[in-house]
């Protein structure tokens, strides 16, 4: 009889050597290499169900059909943005966050909701009595009767084992899979703990082509490591069609869903959610809440609010600087919600172009609503936060920004001015400073707002301050 083979993974990128290493030539990290043994492949009875018979051949593309993916609606217009419009079937979903997070309860919710389907929910982590719980508080006392027929078309499984789960799947035959989560399931292939890298890339590798014989959509949950990445190999990622990151402080009410791979639509979307006792609940109109709630005629120094766009939804934010003496030698740099480096930089352009130093004062940024944000289009109203707060003196709050600050201090266009100008027109802002390089495809007779075009920061502030 043959003996098992023995090989060494690194747990952190997936790189396996036919001998132990110290440091991995992949990723180079230290220390990172698992031992296990390989033994002899048999192909499971229970994934053998799902094989195709027919022999793949090549084909010309000009000969190949193309029509739009059908969608599965999930519900949920957020969720639906963030996917593209649906979930596509045959498709395998990737959604991973921090522990506590809400990634089970957000598609346990979802599952919940959908009408005439038959979902299979296997858990490797939580009892049945556990799951059932928490579907009932997401429910509430006032619904469960109409959540009655939802909750008999979801099934429960608790198991670890993806040769018995693809059992209960050959007996259930649903119509959507879900697995909470990846980092649980093990395999008998393999001789390896769960978690580890063989075991996640093999039972990802199996739940796959189980997803794409039979048609049928797979919704992956998956932990993250403390750098904030997917735990497991990075393969994983590359083998699943859509990857989502739920990101939010467990502090903060608010939840955001990113799309960081997805092959059915765009990776620029995002849904907001707001956590509340019986679930999370999808904000429709974020902009009103991220606002925060001032009396009117009161005006705090240090705040603008901007016009920013993440996909095809605008957003107004509140962008809030902090200027302060430096009580050390050395003046701190502190950005909360926006790139440290894009801050230094403005406040080189505040200091070389304009001409305010501030070579001893502290400077604290923080983008409200504890979001991050990385369009462009908040530069302006940066450097106004910024210099409001160094000469306290407030901005009335029906003014918005929405401009990019280059580094010989202009300010440069930005892209889909008119539905920016549009929400701040909607939300009752009375003027918004844009790039004057924007004005040629604006309409300005369509908006009650005044349009204020600028093409260097100086004049933006002048808008201002006079």
């Amino acid at each position: 009889m043959a003996k098992d083979k023995v090989a060494y993974v690194c747990s952190s990128c997936g790189y396996d050597s036919p001998k132990w290493i110290g440091k991995c030539p992949a990723c180079g990290e230290w220390n990172t290499f698992q031992e296990y043994r390989v033994g002899k492949k048999t192909p499971s009875t229970a994934t053998s169900e799902f094989r195709l018979d027919v022999k793949s051949s090549p084909i010309s593309m000009s000969k190949i059909e193309t029509e739009d993916e059908p969608r599965i609606n999930m519900q949920d217009g957020e969720l639906n943005r963030v996917l593209g419009g649906g979930l596509v079937p045959g498709s395998m979903t990737l959604l991973g966050g921090e522990p506590g997070i809400g990634k089970s309860t957000l598609i346990l919710q979802t599952v919940m909701r959908l009408k005439g389907m038959k979902v299979l929910y296997v858990s490797g982590e939580e009892s049945a009595r556990q799951l059932k719980l928490r579907a009932d508080r997401i429910g509430g006392n006032s619904q469960l009767s109409t959540l009655n027929c939802q909750l008999s078309t979801v099934m429960v499984v608790c198991e670890a084992m993806i040769e018995i789960v693809f059992e209960h799947i050959k007996t259930v035959a649903p119509d959507l899979v879900v697995i909470d989560s990846i980092q649980t399931m093990a395999t008998e292939a393999v001789e390896s703990s769960p978690g580890s890298v063989t075991q996640i890339r093999e039972c990802a590798a199996m739940l796959l082509k189980y997803a794409k014989e039979s048609n049928t959509p797979v919704i992956v949950i998956g932990h993250i490591n403390k750098e904030g990445t997917i735990a497991g190999p990075k393969i994983l990622e590359h083998m699943v069609d859509t990857v989502l990151q739920f990101e939010g402080d467990q502090h903060y009410m608010y939840r955001i869903v990113r799309a960081i791979k997805n092959r059915f639509g765009s990776t620029a979307e995002l849904g907001i959610y707001e956590m509340v006792q019986n679930g999370l609940r999808p904000v429709e109109n974020p902009s009103e809440l991220l606002l925060s709630d001032v009396k009117d005629g009161e005006e705090l120094s240090g705040v603008a609010v901007a016009c920013s766009i993440e996909g095809v939804r605008p957003l107004l934010i509140e962008t809030q600087a902090l200027v302060s003496t430096a009580a050390y030698g050395t003046p701190q740099r502190s950005a909360t919600g926006f790139d440290l480096r894009r801050l230094n930089m403005l406040l080189a352009v505040l200091e070389k172009r304009v001409g305010f130093k501030l070579p001893q004062r502290d400077v604290f940024l923080n983008i409200a609503g504890g979001i991050r944000v990385t369009d462009p289009a908040i530069d302006l109203s940066v450097i106004a936060a910024v210099l409001s707060s160094n000469v306290d003196t407030g901005i009335p709050r029906d003014i918005c920004f929405a401009g990019e600050v280059g580094l010989s201090g202009e300010v440069r266009p930005v892209s889909r001015i008119v539905q920016r100008v549009a929400e701040a027109d909607k939300l009752g802002f009375q003027k918004i400073i844009i790039p004057k390089a924007n004005m040629n495809g604006i309409e300005a007779k369509k908006f009650k707002i005044k349009i204020v075009p600028v093409r260097k920061v100086e004049e933006a502030l002048r808008e201002l301050f006079g």
